[in-house]
């Protein structure tokens, strides 16, 4: 039997008490609250069915009576533009939040727990030294956790938005997001009715446009007077109300902050629900987080034959790893607001699709479970504006692709049955332009170094490798980086095109590519600089050769590790060299017959040792600023776009993010060199991140780079390329009709899988993917049995 004292009367703290007398009745709980029994400074809560089912096992009985004073509603609103998007399917429950505290108030009292309001808990753990527990549970303010603070890891972000919870009688029937445009900028609200004629609306803005209208300045009454007026047009004459009427106008107004706790305990002091953690109010996850904590403390507390430390071990690992997914969706959404400006240019039905994927805990097919029609209207608005802009495009210049005699033929080597009467393909199998050349889809084969190449000239492997993929479907392929010189390769292994046998070789991967498939193929240029001479990848990364070794170069003396050479600061004479062999191989690209040329300038080689700050430590017109740091890099791409041919595009490879914080180039900063090389030439922005620094601190995950095509395109109005742990059709359908990148580049799904876009179209049901007029017979008897497979599932 244990004697436990609650910190904090909310949600969180209530439910632990209630959850520890089901399990042991002997146990003596004490909750202490500061405020009344019935005071609140929330209006209402979102739940998910996955939650009520926790309670319902939990506690059938408090669960049974939450679960039937739910409001359910299905529908998700967003007003924008004037226009109101409606997708429908989303499923979610709401209670108020001082009906839920009155629930579990009186299931507690009636189980034993003692309840004191009004009383201020003492934040000095030696005034609960009568207590076996003390659970911190006084939310994201905690005291107590605050007087101990170095003893529980606290990480504390204050996000930038100013946003005010208000309640109004006005009933809404979907959970609606209005976005409003003032003199001084946009303001958003978040509304859902969450009980008979009442439901919570937040408003949201950034803090430009809140110090523009004044809020700043304006008492509670004033401030509830404007957003009235500003959202006149949702209310319906209702009011908006404030339960924080004790607090000035401005401080009203919250900054919503993100608590990471690394550690959940210290002596008997153990942290619960807000109090170490936090989810951004957007994706409504607070108190879900916070009752299931109470249930999984409470269990573990009471195990037989665990200990205390092994318990508390146990509680934090399995809970952490729910909230660190959950603030990982939560930081997405978070920043989605944050950046609204990035999507207001969208037509509404993109802006609505982009807003309810922001997480990425929604994906495309998930849309589709939940409203296949609207799903559907997204698909066919997305293939319109495709064709459309392709259409006018012709028009205007003219397509070579089109006229190209065997494309035509191949185009008529596709699966039967593609037409009006099915359902619209998705967005990954929409056609894109860039100059005049068209890609059938805006599936990539992204760049893959395979070190197979002998003396920089291509192979049988090359041959087979890029056909193979070429005749998997994909819209483009991109060759791995084919070097400049023979002292640019990465690898002995690394392909070339500084020598006539190399061109010969790669015109023959060419023709086989047109001759056999609809794709484009793009050639990646390079130089290695400081990350060359070194093993085969798979003889280890990075590594330097045995003997044979070549010196290297770089924009500084700053070698890629310890291990690695140094290399040589590069001269006046040295950078003619280099932009001269980079113009030679172009024009050696235009013999060879390639569609597309892309000049890589990430992943800390030659050129990219002069875009981040932490290899270029020049002190001439080549290094310091941004603008000096891309003056060679730009030279370079210059050079190469006045020889290669005007109807043909052009694009750039670039790190957007160094890992390293302000000390290398970041996000912000990957907007302007993006820009720099659109204003030279570059049509197509390939955007990767980081291997720029060998101690850089990534943050891995599936489309991890993605938001950085995202901010380039949306905030730099730029043609983007998404790469980076993309792997299932759902990723690509989604980026794409998010708006997040124009093409989706695929590398290590293409290495074990070169049909990889010819199986995506089969497991979706797009008939029109072109397939190798052999392979038909196979491609339908996929498509057959995954669809088989789908059946099954559902049955």
């Amino acid at each position: 039997m244990m004697r436990i004292a609650c910190l904090g009367g909310g949600p969180a703290g209530l439910y632990f008490a209630i959850s520890m007398k089901l399990r042991e009745p002997g146990h003596d709980v004490h909750v202490f609250e500061r405020n009344r029994a019935d005071d609140t400074f929330g209006w209402g809560v979102v739940f998910s069915d996955q939650t009520v089912e926790n309670l319902m096992a939990n506690d059938p009985v408090s669960g049974a009576v939450i679960r039937d004073e739910f409001a359910h509603w299905d529908d998700i609103d967003v007003h924008i533009h004037g226009e109101c998007v409606r997708s429908s399917g989303h499923g979610f429950i709401g209670i108020g939040r001082k009906r839920l505290l009155a629930i579990l108030q009186e299931r507690a009292r009636a189980l034993g727990v003692h309840l004191h309001f009004e009383h201020e808990a003492d934040p000095d753990l030696d005034a609960w030294a009568d207590y076996d527990l003390v659970i911190a549970a006084d939310g994201a303010n905690s005291r107590i956790r605050t007087a101990y603070a170095p003893h529980f890891d606290v990480d504390i972000q204050v996000r930038r938005n100013k946003f005010f919870w208000f309640g109004t009688e006005k009933v809404f029937d979907a959970f609606t997001f209005a976005f409003e445009e003032t003199e001084a900028g946009w303001v958003w609200a978040h509304a859902y009715r969450f009980g008979e004629g009442l439901s919570t609306f937040i408003v949201e803005m950034d803090p430009e446009t809140w110090a523009g209208l004044g809020f700043d300045e304006m008492d509670q009454p004033e401030a509830i007077a404007a957003c009235e007026r500003i959202f006149a047009a949702y209310l319906d004459g209702h009011g908006l109300m404030s339960n924080a009427r004790h607090l000035p106008g401005p401080q009203a107004w919250l900054n919503f902050r993100r608590i990471v706790c690394g550690r959940w305990s210290y002596r008997n002091l153990i942290l619960l629900g807000d109090a170490a953690h936090t989810a951004h109010f957007s994706i409504g996850s607070g108190t879900k987080l916070a009752l299931e904590d109470a249930i999984k403390l409470a269990e573990v507390l009471n195990r037989p034959g665990l200990s205390r430390e092994d318990a508390l071990v146990e509680y934090q690992e399995e809970r952490n790893l729910e909230v660190l997914k959950l603030q990982n969706s939560a930081r997405n959404s978070t920043e989605w607001f944050e950046t609204l400006d990035r999507y207001l240019h969208f037509e509404p039905i993109q802006f609505a699709y982009s807003l309810l994927t922001r997480s990425q805990r929604v994906s495309h097919e998930n849309l589709r479970l939940r409203d296949r029609n609207w799903l559907e209207g997204v698909e066919r608005w997305f293939q319109s504006r495709a064709r459309s802009s392709l259409s006018s495009l012709r028009g205007a210049e003219g397509d070579e692709a089109i006229q190209r005699p065997e494309a035509g033929l191949l185009r008529s080597a596709r699966n039967d049955g593609a037409g009006d009467n099915h359902p619209p393909a998705p967005p990954m199998f929409a056609p894109f332009r860039l100059r005049g050349m068209t890609v059938e889809n805006r599936v990539v084969v992204s760049p893959m170094a395979t070190y197979s190449a002998v003396d920089g000239r291509p192979t049988d492997f090359h041959l087979v490798h890029y056909g193979t993929r070429a005749q998997g479907g994909a819209g483009l392929v991109y060759t791995e980086m084919t070097c400049v010189s023979a002292e640019g390769r990465i690898t002995p292994g690394c392909p070339g095109l500084y020598a006539p046998e190399h061109v010969e070789a790669w015109r023959r991967i060419v023709e086989f590519v047109h001759g056999n498939t609809p794709a484009r193929i793009c050639l990646q240029l390079g130089h290695s600089g400081p990350k060359g001479s070194t093993r085969v990848g798979w003889e280890g990364y990075d590594v330097p050769l045995d003997s044979g070794n070549w010196p290297v170069m770089a924009a500084s003396d700053v070698p890629w590790s310890a291990d690695n050479q140094v290399p040589r600061p590069m001269t006046r004479e040295d950078m003619d060299d280099v932009r001269d062999a980079f113009v030679a191989a172009t024009r050696r690209a235009i013999d060879c017959g390639f569609d597309m040329v892309e000049l890589h300038a990430a992943h800390g080689y030659l050129l990219s040792s002069f875009i981040t700050p932490l290899t270029n430590k020049r002190t001439d017109a080549y290094g310091g600023s941004l603008e000096n740091r891309l003056r060679f890099p730009l030279e370079v791409f210059r050079a190469m776009r006045a020889v290669w041919p005007a109807e043909r595009p052009m694009s750039v490879r670039i790190s957007a993010n160094d890992w390293m914080g302000d000390a290398g180039v970041t996000p912000d900063e990957a907007v302007e060199i993006g820009r720099a090389f659109h204003e030279a030439g570059a049509d197509l922005i390939d955007v990767s991140a980081g291997q720029t620094w060998a101690d850089c601190r990534p943050v891995y995950g599936r489309m991890f780079q993605t938001p950085f095509a995202d901010q380039i395109r949306n905030q730099g109005r730029l043609t983007t390329m998404a790469v980076g742990n993309i792997y299932e059709p759902d990723h690509v359908n989604s980026i794409l009709a998010a708006g997040r990148a124009d093409l989706v580049a695929l590398a290590r799904p293409h290495l074990v899988d070169p049909m990889w876009t010819l199986r995506a179209a089969a497991a979706q049901g797009h008939r029109a993917q072109w397939v190798p007029p052999p392979y038909l017979g196979g491609q339908a008897q996929l498509a057959r049995n995954l669809q088989r497979e789908q059946e099954m599932l559902k049955a």
